[in-house]
């Protein structure tokens, strides 16, 4: 815990907070405090992180913008609900990314011959077969589909499997 990332805490929560009282200043309070973690980040060698600080400062520019005169007449921007369809558009990314997380999680717990992979295996697969027919990918969406069977498949044989050899075990 260095004094920079107490700070930049600091201004992070106070630029939040700012948000939730639809002060327009938590725009310029973002671009600070993403600045600061920048810093933090690098120093903790976590770069990834560290490139997303500058996506947010881009975005915290246009958001600023955006309150300021992104309403109509270019006057200030009021508070509204998210439509259906750009609720599809925006939760595609998370799933998209979550899905590929998961599956590394899966293929990495069947390297070590780990049951649960296959549980995992089928949440995803059932995620992905859904996705896929959503972007109109029906071939792969079937091939996922037939993925999904083999690993209720892999779950009940290796639950037999383990059944089996623990049978052995105590005879």
């Amino acid at each position: 815990m260095s004094p920079l990332e107490i700070f930049a805490a600091a201004v992070g929560a106070w630029s939040v907070w700012l948000s939730v009282r639809q002060n327009v200043l938590s725009w310029p309070t973002a671009i600070v405090n993403v600045v600061l973690y920048t810093i933090v980040f690098y120093e903790a060698k976590l770069y990834a992180d560290m490139g997303l600080q500058v996506v947010y400062a881009v975005l915290s520019v246009y958001g600023w913008y955006q309150w300021l005169y992104g309403g109509e007449g270019h006057t200030t921007l009021h508070v509204s609900r998210t439509t259906r369809s750009v609720a599809i558009r925006l939760a595609l990314p998370f799933m998209d990314s979550a899905l590929t997380s998961a599956s590394l999680v899966a293929q990495w717990m069947m390297t070590r011959k780990l049951l649960e992979n296959w549980a995992v295996w089928i949440a995803v697969d059932v995620l992905y077969v859904g996705m896929f027919i959503y972007k109109g990918l029906y071939v792969t969406a079937v091939l996922y589909a037939v993925f999904l069977g083999l690993a209720v498949k892999g779950w009940i044989d290796w639950r037999k499997s383990i059944r089996a050899e623990s049978v052995l075990a105590t005879a």
